[in-house]
């Protein structure tokens, strides 16, 4: 492979190549390289039919020369036409640089999977570039969000503020665009960790909450996304559970002495009555003390369910009152407020009564 000191003005970038992003910094860094080291490395280029190059990679390096006002610039002369063969090789040696982004990947991989130049396939693509095919539909995802967001993708596993991993953004893929770009917008500015991002997602694919409640979740913090999370998924826990029996209601103390009977029939054997004789005897059964302030407890106990946290989305959707009714739901709430608070200090006192009456006897 022969290496060649071309003239740098007849040298062409190639405006279709896979990697177009250029960080500036440290394009400055490079120069200083070169400009004390020279090129270490040459770039590989392809002839044209005027008599001029086109490069097939080494953009970066060969900006920095013609930045420096180098005369000529070392390279590698290519003799494949193919575009297919050209472009994969870019591909291939760009992975293995420093700076090619998700999203340049995943338009790359897209070109070569979409572009009727190419119409390639995943299996194809993952053979020839040594990626698994799952890699390259996981960057391709990537394209489906907005703009907004394509800006934010960096990449590695950093979580920066203001920025976006692909890890992150993948949990939020499936979703319909107008949760999946202000979810990704959120989860970027309030630095979501993956696992974080993964909850929310699962919150906002649940088909049992309604799309009113997801439209105004979408005005909530992180923090607030996931406690939300939170506590849905404890009340699904709850309702999970098998129901407990209903306890049998209380009935009032006069009906229940009417109802028991005051005798009873017991029949017995023994040597007193004769040999196999049967003696049947009545006696009066002894009504069992049940105070009245003991009824009226029980009745209360059985008429009020046991305290179980209120569903997520139950709490949420006060916020679908009209606004001509919420009068009339503050003061139902106030009503039925007012009302467990005086059954509250009622028997509260009641208990301070029993305790004071118990001690009297000790």
């Amino acid at each position: 492979m022969d290496i060649i000191e071309l003239p740098t003005h007849l040298v062409d970038e190639d405006t279709d190549q896979p990697r177009y992003q250029f960080d500036e910094e440290a394009l400055e860094e490079l120069m200083k390289s070169i400009e004390e080291l020279g090129l270490l490395s040459p770039i590989k280029v392809r002839t044209t039919p005027d008599g001029r190059y086109k490069i097939i990679y080494g953009n970066r390096r060969y900006k920095a020369c013609k930045m420096l006002n180098r005369p000529t610039i070392p390279c590698i002369v290519s003799t494949v036409t193919d575009e297919m063969e050209i472009y994969l090789e870019q591909i291939a040696e760009n992975l293995t640089r420093e700076g090619f982004s998700p999203i340049e990947e995943a338009e790359a991989f897209n070109k070569l999977l979409n572009d009727t130049k190419f119409s390639s396939s995943t299996k194809f693509l993952s053979s020839k570039l040594g990626k698994p095919e799952a890699y390259i539909k996981n960057k391709c995802e990537l394209l489906k969000f907005s703009n907004a967001v394509k800006k934010l993708i960096i990449g590695g596993t950093e979580i920066k503020q203001g920025k976006l991993t692909e890890d992150q953004l993948l949990p939020l893929k499936d979703l319909p665009i107008e949760y999946r770009d202000p979810l990704a917008l959120i989860i970027a500015r309030d630095e979501m960790p993956v696992s974080d991002a993964k909850k929310i997602s699962q919150l906002f694919k649940d088909k049992d909450i309604s799309a009113g409640t997801k439209d105004k979740l979408l005005y909530k913090s992180g923090n607030d996304l996931l406690e939300t999370w939170s506590v849905y998924r404890q009340n699904r826990a709850e309702r999970a559970k098998p129901a407990e029996p209903k306890a049998a209601p209380v009935k009032p103390e006069k009906q229940v002495k009417a109802e028991l009977p005051t005798t009873a029939t017991t029949i017995t054997t023994g040597a007193g009555a004769g040999a196999g004789a049967i003696v049947i005897e009545s006696a009066e059964m002894k009504t069992p003390s049940f105070p009245g302030i003991e009824a009226k407890l029980q009745e209360l106990i059985a008429l009020i369910p046991a305290h179980s946290p209120l569903p997520a989305e139950l709490k949420i959707s006060h916020e679908d009152i009209k606004p001509e009714e919420l009068d009339r739901f503050h003061a139902n709430l106030d009503s039925l407020i007012d009302n467990l608070e005086k059954h509250l200090q009622e028997w509260k006192s009641i208990k301070d009564l029993s305790k004071a009456a118990l001690l009297s006897t000790k």
